[in-house]
């Protein structure tokens, strides 16, 4: 399909897609369950944009393979910034901008260089695995503060996260959008966490990987945008690797605090490792050239959410799904059924389905499953008739 001379997204392609196509590609949704329907990975099934294609064809044949040459560094940083500015308000410099391989380096470098050592770090729940078992894996304790669920939706509780930033945390995680839940927070509940944050004199670790994938009625807000103090005290991680189904290529960018320029230049060699030159130039041109794709793909995407709500009224009956403002993974709630088997191990065993546990976001999560429908329509369908086909029979 083309518009305006530029390759969009293939439907026609799409809708032959078949699961057998899709684990012959390898990628990790569809493969680390052998056998299985795959839904638990955050990867998606449409290929990549031609933009990114042509640009990483050409990178090969000019065997851009050296350490990242500083030219390359310097249009990474400002192609993210100038996609901030555009696209969310933010004016950010683009000498804030630092390539990391992932977001999860990322944090770990934040929880290392930017903490006081062996403080707690607060997660609010259900949450992305990663940020679970990250700092656990440096010797750090996690404190949940789960998330409420209210009549408006998923909100954050932030008299825990001031119980737990005064009894000597020091960070918060934001996911922004939310993940696992799809929800896109507002200027004003990221201003009342932000006047939390302050007063507490803590920092936040901004996870706005997702924020390219936002659906009609919501609009993204950069948490460290707010303001002088979240400015300050906030670091960003965002990354093309979601919208733009890049992620084996190794290239987020963190967006560094106004005042963390300095310590910075401390870590900068080690936490810079796995961000790779043929991850940095898909970022560029995604940033700078990408932006008619993802407009199709997010079209696909609001088509396949309003589906999804369908299919699951349909067959999963006391399920309940709330549709999410952003992000292409929807959380499921299946804990009015009152099953004893985990539902994502019982969809798994009894469906051939793999999604993810919802325990695994943490304490919050149990009794949820988390399912991306970023796949072809026809896949989707196929998904849900097996898993309500499971549910009916158990």
């Amino acid at each position: 399909m083309r518009g305006n001379g530029i390759a969009l997204l293939d439907k026609e392609r799409l809708s032959g897609l078949t699961p057998a196509e899709l684990t012959r590609r390898g990628s990790a949704k569809w493969c680390r369950v052998p056998g299985a329907l795959g839904a638990s990975v955050a990867e998606m099934d449409f290929g990549l944009a031609p933009v990114i294609t042509d640009r990483l064809a050409a990178a090969v044949r000019e065997a851009e393979f050296g350490y990242h040459p500083p030219g390359l560094v310097r249009r990474l940083g400002q192609a993210c910034a100038d996609y901030q500015a555009e696209h969310y308000g933010w004016p950010v410099s683009p000498e804030r901008v630092e390539a990391v391989g992932d977001v999860i380096v990322g944090l770990e470098t934040v929880i290392e260089r930017f903490t006081a050592a062996g403080s707690p770090i607060v997660v609010p729940t259900p949450a992305y695995m990663p940020f679970l078992t990250a700092p656990v894996r440096l010797g750090r304790r996690v404190i949940e503060v789960a998330m409420r669920e209210e009549a408006d939706g998923w909100q954050l509780d932030l008299d825990g996260i001031g119980e737990a930033l005064a009894a000597g945390a020091g960070l918060v995680v934001l996911c922004n959008p939310h993940n696992p839940v799809g929800k896109v927070y507002r200027h004003s509940e990221l201003r009342a966490l932000a006047e939390v944050v302050e007063r507490y004199g803590a920092r936040v670790f901004a996870d706005e990987i997702h924020a390219p994938l936002i659906y009609p009625g919501a609009r993204h807000q950069c948490y460290a945008a707010l303001g002088e103090d979240t400015d300050r005290h906030a670091i960003t991680a965002t990354s093309a690797s979601k919208a733009w189904n890049i992620p084996g290529l190794k290239c987020a960018q963190l967006i560094l605090g106004s005042e963390d320029h300095r310590t910075w230049q401390q870590v900068r060699h080690s936490a810079s490792r796995g961000a790779s030159n043929l991850g940095a130039e898909a970022t560029i041109a995604a940033y700078r050239e990408g932006g008619p794709w993802l407009a199709e793909v997010l079209r696909y995407l609001e088509s396949n959410r309003r589906l999804l709500g369908k299919l699951v009224d349909e067959h999963l009956p006391g399920v309940r799904f709330g549709p999410p403002e952003g992000t292409y993974l929807a959380w499921l709630d299946c804990r009015e059924l009152g099953r004893r088997t985990p539902p994502g191990e019982y969809f798994l065993e009894q469906a051939g389905v793999s999604v993810a546990e919802g325990a695994l976001c943490g304490a919050a999560g149990e009794g949820f499953v988390r399912l991306n429908f970023a796949t072809p329509a026809h896949i989707l369908e196929t998904l849900l008739v097996a898993m309500g086909k499971a549910w009916a029979l158990s």
